[in-house]
């Protein structure tokens, strides 16, 4: 089996650039090894993951993959970087401005859709942000979003409900961040097709349910 080197461990001293040819190889690996990680770890769990695995899973021989990664945690803090950095990008399409004033039935349509179409397509994320020895860098990493994106939840339901008190609000923003999180294993587990619909579904039906009379609107609205 050959080995593709990657340009910063290819040994050329001359000074030149490298080929844009092998540098694009060696992204292609890198881009190999993080989908086979991610796969391992939906399958059985960051702890219980081992290289060798992640090389299996990659088709490639475990000298190829410490060439790019010298252990497992450095993988996964690669992966994990990727992954908070496309949250973030799922979480600002559902926390934007434009969003505070839709009907509390559209605003929960805008803030679930994104992040139920995230974790379907990153269904590793619960895996390794969940698991009990995830690196301490990635636990952190995830613990500022989380509470960033708690903070912009109370922020919303501020705005829905203004007179409440702020500590009320902080703690309906948490119930509804909760709810939420629980819901997403659901749609997770759910099989694809009508049975996943039908769980986003009652996740929807659970946060209108429960933030209507909050807002001050009817959750048939």
């Amino acid at each position: 089996m050959s080995e593709d080197v990657p340009d910063e461990l290819s040994g050329d001293s001359s000074g030149e650039p490298r080929p844009r040819r092998r540098q694009a190889r060696g992204e292609r690996r890198i881009a190999q090894l993080l989908q086979a990680a991610a796969n391992a770890f939906c399958a059985n769990g960051y702890t219980a993951t081992s290289t060798n695995a992640i090389a299996r899973e990659a088709r490639v021989s475990p000298g190829t993959l410490y060439q790019y990664f010298p252990n497992k945690e450095a993988i996964a803090i690669e992966l994990g970087g990727v992954l908070l950095h496309r949250m973030r990008e799922a979480h600002g399409q559902a926390f934007t401005p434009e969003n505070l004033d839709l009907p509390l039935p559209a605003l929960i349509d805008a803030v679930i859709d994104p992040m139920v179409e995230f974790n379907c397509a990153n269904p590793a994320f619960l895996a390794l942000m969940h698991g009990s020895e995830v690196p301490g860098r990635i636990a952190e990493e995830h613990d500022e979003l989380h509470d960033s994106l708690l903070s912009r939840a109370r922020e919303f339901i501020a705005h829905k409900a203004p007179g409440l008190p702020v500590d009320e609000q902080t703690r309906i923003a948490a119930m509804a961040f909760s709810v939420v999180k629980g819901g997403l294993a659901l749609v997770l587990a759910a099989s694809e097709g009508p049975e996943r619909d039908a769980t986003i579904a009652e996740l929807k039906k659970v946060l209108l349910r429960y933030l209507a009379p909050v807002a001050g609107v009817s959750p048939t609205a």
